[in-house]
């Protein structure tokens, strides 16, 4: 079967078969490698993508479920030559970590911000309890997001 959707604003017609998990597609097939494959059970949110703008774990999505939507990866946030400003609060706060999980919270942390553009520290954990982290902790991937809300508003970075 032919699947025809958008990945990161390019469209994409692929010959697969419609029950084949999108983590593996996204991977494998079109290279957008952000996108990591953690429990395989949707409990992590390392596979996390925005479909249609709305946050998915694309380890619990079939390839027909892409059809004729808009997957959006973190490359399709942004890259090093023009970064996303998550991407840049992420790096400047040393929210990166491991870098695992951080393609899956930066894009939990869009799905956020599109929502509550000025979240305090309480309501960005909430919009992250879906993403596991196993190294350190959340406070800097906290403070990243903050940041990058009062970037986004306009205001000031403060490290």
């Amino acid at each position: 079967m032919t699947i025809r959707f958008t990945l990161n604003g390019r469209p994409v017609a692929l010959d697969t078969d419609p029950g084949r998990r999108a983590v593996d597609i996204l991977r494998e097939d079109l290279g957008a490698l952000s996108v990591k494959e953690g429990c395989g059970t949707g409990e992590c949110g390392a596979c996390s993508v925005l479909l249609d703008g709305e946050l998915k774990l694309s380890c619990l999505l079939l390839a027909a479920q892409l059809e004729g939507r808009e997957v959006v990866t973190c490359e399709g946030l942004g890259d090093q030559d023009a970064p996303h400003a998550l991407q840049v609060a992420f790096a400047e706060h040393g929210a990166v970590q491991c870098g695992f999980c951080t393609p899956g919270m930066v894009l939990a942390a869009e799905s956020l911000l599109r929502e509550n553009p000025d979240p305090d520290r309480e309501d960005v954990r909430r919009g992250l309890s879906g993403n596991l982290c196993r190294c350190t902790g959340y406070v800097k991937i906290v403070d990243a997001v903050q940041a990058a809300a009062r970037e986004r508003r306009g205001g000031r970075r403060k490290k």
